[in-house]
């Protein structure tokens, strides 16, 4: 398979937003708030980069199901070893924090139901991993319609569904679904994943590709501002909730996309393309360090008075973002080492 170097190159970017969206408080003052809106094109860039590698694969194996098998493994072992240390991590702070042990210690692991650990991800202090819950259940789903050959009845129902999420997103003054979050694989990851998967498979989207890929990566950056407007008129103006994904994240990760795969050399051979192929581990990672470092800052009473500062917000993620890296990197070398 031909190495598209200009994924990584977005993934760097994707993955420093995601690092932003988790430090950077939500209503400081407008500019927080815009710097959020724009960073939510990552998540979904994530899950179409996976899409479409796994349809590339899928289109190049003749065992596909093994494929499919040792890919959905692969996540699970990286959300399973990664829930695990989180829930270790969470139960160390409870027993060093020592107000009402037992009862924090049941009231922690009373969250940690079927539906929380195999769907949402959720359960421990490791919020992020329900990207890879989100994941593999889409996975498995464009899986089966792939085989099919129903990805484009599934890319419409995913598209259908997706539209349905926004309802438990920022549009919940029109209808607040009874769901506890549409950040998920039926009403997210799903589509996004299909998104990718149709970039790899449909030859009408490859007949797009003509369009020069500065286009793209125009349009992707006007639909950027399109989506700041949005989420700006819903939250602010209309008074729906905060979303983490709006209508036109979908046409920013589509040009984007198109703009990847019209540059498939851009970044080759530079340090960021090569962190960008890491993202995933500073994903798991960063959160950890996240959480341990709040935790000291409160207990020094500073919290509340750095969060709202914009060079500390800055150096902050900086040094979370490159402590994450560097740790996942030395991780990744001592288990060759342990292989070898």
């Amino acid at each position: 398979m031909e190495r598209i170097y200009s994924i990584d190159f977005i993934k760097f970017f994707a993955i420093f937003a995601v690092v932003v969206i988790h430090i950077f408080p939500l209503d400081g003052f407008t500019g927080y708030f815009i710097i959020d809106n724009i960073a939510r094109f990552a998540v979904p860039f994530f899950f179409a980069a996976s899409g479409y590698f796994f349809a590339q694969k899928m289109i190049q194996k003749h065992t596909s199901f093994f494929h499919l098998k040792s890919y959905v493994i692969k996540l699970m072992k990286i959300y399973f070893v990664w829930l695990i240390f989180y829930a270790i991590y969470d139960v160390l702070l409870i027993l060093l924090k020592g107000n009402d042990i037992q009862g924090n210690l049941i009231k922690y692991f009373d969250k940690f139901t079927l539906l929380n650990l195999f769907y949402y991800g959720k359960g421990t202090s490791g919020y992020q991993l329900w990207f890879l819950t989100a994941l593999i259940w889409s996975t498995i789903i464009v899986y089966i319609f792939i085989r099919y050959k129903k990805i484009n009845v599934l890319f419409v129902l995913s598209l259908i569904l997706n539209l349905i999420g926004l309802l438990g997103q920022a549009y919940t003054m029109f209808l607040d679904l009874p769901v506890s979050t549409t950040r998920d694989a039926l009403f997210f990851g799903l589509f996004y994943t299909a998104l990718g998967v149709v970039f790899a498979v449909n030859i009408h989207l490859k007949k797009l590709r003509k369009i020069s890929g500065i286009t793209y990566l125009g349009l992707a950056i006007i639909c950027t501002f399109i989506q700041v407007m949005e989420g700006y008129l819903l939250d602010k103006v209309l008074d729906g909730s905060h979303g983490e994904y709006f209508f036109s994240t979908i046409l920013v990760t589509a040009f984007l996309f198109f703009f990847a795969l019209n540059n498939k050399k851009i970044g080759k051979g530079l340090w960021i393309t090569k962190v960008g192929g890491n993202a995933l581990g500073i994903y798991i990672i960063h959160v950890f360090f996240l959480d341990l470092i709040n935790n000291v800052l409160k207990y020094l009473g500073v919290n509340q008075l750095l969060s709202e500062n914009l060079i500390w917000n800055v150096f902050y993620t900086l040094f979370i973002f490159i402590i994450s890296y560097y740790t996942y990197h030395s991780l990744q070398l001592v288990k060759s080492e342990l292989k070898e």
